[in-house]
């Protein structure tokens, strides 16, 4: 024990010890609050606890998530647009400086890329040096995307291989359902696992979570933007205004 001059302890107590107590606890809830809606963003309990084709692709997993939204369009109309994602295809529709090499998502549909299947590779960096696997594609109401990376070079693995020391593996799947009124219910569901742990745990509590909550909400928003626009031009699925990069 560490004594002063005055003969008190070094340690602080009563009083003190609550004052800085009771802020380290409030800071703490309210970032469990916030995980809890970055992990679960527009869906509801139902949903988010769900099983989806693909969540057991990936073994012993340590991190899930399950987004939502409500699309003004049918399932027929929304899967053209997941369908032919990718780097050098139709990009994400996210924030394309960030995920797409700084080139704009397609705007229209294209007739070359809406065929996907099972084991086909979708480039995810410009030049294809990480790349996401078709690991179901079920038209249309299911695509699960599938990435194993090892980590820190990001050079894509066999997974059923032996794993690197380091490394990341998820599954992203979109789901859909028909509502009334011609309207898609799309789910996404993300399940991961990366080690070593806990490591990797603070790097997706302080980075991946939140970079996946904002580049799905801006996918979210310009998919809604696309079939909202593209119901006017329901010919050749129309060719529509850029929302930018």
């Amino acid at each position: 024990m560490a004594w002063r001059a005055d003969g008190k302890t070094g340690f602080p107590t009563g009083g003190k010890v609550m004052r800085w107590i009771v802020p380290v606890l409030a800071a703490g809830a309210a970032a469990l609050t916030l995980r809890r809606r970055m992990l679960r963003w527009g869906a509801n309990a139902a949903e988010a606890a769900a099983e989806y084709p693909g969540d057991m692709l990936v073994p012993d997993a340590t991190g899930r998530s399950t987004m939502a939204t409500t699309l003004e369009g049918p399932p027929e109309a929304v899967w053209p647009w997941l369908v032919q994602m990718g780097v050098d295809r139709a990009g994400w529709y996210s924030w394309d400086r960030l995920d797409n090499g700084g080139r704009p998502s397609s705007t229209r549909i294209v007739p070359e890329w809406q065929e996907l299947r099972v084991g086909d590779r979708i480039n995810a960096t410009v030049g294809g040096r990480a790349y996401f696997t078709v690991a179901i594609a079920d038209r249309p109401t299911t695509l699960v995307l599938r990435s194993d990376l090892a980590l820190p070079t990001g050079h894509p693995f066999e997974p059923r291989g032996p794993l690197p020391r380091m490394f990341s593996q998820g599954v992203w799947g979109f789901h859909l359902t028909e509502l009334p009124g011609g309207r898609t219910r799309l789910v996404v569901r993300t399940v991961g696992r990366n080690a070593p742990r806990p490591l990797m745990a603070v790097v997706d509590f302080l980075v991946g979570q939140p970079a996946h909550l904002i580049m799905q909400a801006r996918q979210f928003a310009n998919l809604r933007r696309r079939i909202d626009a593209a119901k006017n031009t329901p010919a050749d699925f129309g060719v529509l205004a850029d929302s930018g990069p």
